[in-house]
């Protein structure tokens, strides 16, 4: 009896043991896909362009909280702006290098699609050369550093008619992006 208690309990480990490996890779794995998902999407906000970005780097920046949801209530047909937050700082202009945290979602379901709120990674580009999607080229000008502003931006600033990763083709797309810094 002792001999089959045993037994069971060594294959009971040796089940824990392979459920609790191959759990701990999973998750792993799914970590590294998501993190590589968010990498590609800031990455790749202008797929045509193939401009080098002059703004090198990466900051280190204070993680964000979350900001809340928001969806329209009507079709979006033109680029929307609302400052959330005020900034004090230097005003952004074309030719700026910006360093932001974003947290982008889709207008038809709220699904979060990309985000640095939660990382301490800032965001840089040249506002203006069209290493980002349009909406944002425009939709930051004249922002203050310090502060929050809410993009609605239709698809013909955003991706078109095509489908970018997670993003469906003629999605309507709503960030939420806070100006850290203008170098």
């Amino acid at each position: 009896m002792a001999r089959k208690r045993d037994r069971i309990f060594t294959l009971t480990m040796a089940l824990l043991f392979f459920v609790t490996g191959f759990g701990f890779s999973f998750w792993v794995i799914w970590q590294m896909a998501t993190q590589n998902s968010s990498t590609n999407t800031a990455n790749n906000q202008n797929q045509s362009n193939t401009t080098a970005n002059s703004c090198t780097g990466t900051p280190t920046e204070p993680t964000l909280p979350i900001p809340s949801a928001y969806q329209p209530t009507s079709t979006v047909t033109s680029l929307e702006t609302k400052d959330i937050i005020v900034g004090k700082g230097a005003t952004a202009k074309n030719g700026d290098c910006l360093t932001v945290k974003y947290f982008g979602t889709l207008a038809s379901n709220g699904m979060m699609f990309d985000e640095n709120f939660t990382k301490t990674t800032g965001f840089k580009f040249q506002l203006g050369a069209g290493q980002v999607i349009p909406g944002w080229d425009q939709g930051l000008v004249g922002m203050k550093v310090g502060g929050e502003r809410r993009l609605v931006i239709p698809p013909s600033l955003g991706y078109g008619n095509k489908a970018n990763g997670s993003i469906p083709a003629n999605s309507t797309l709503i960030f939420f992006v806070r100006l850290m810094a203008i170098n």
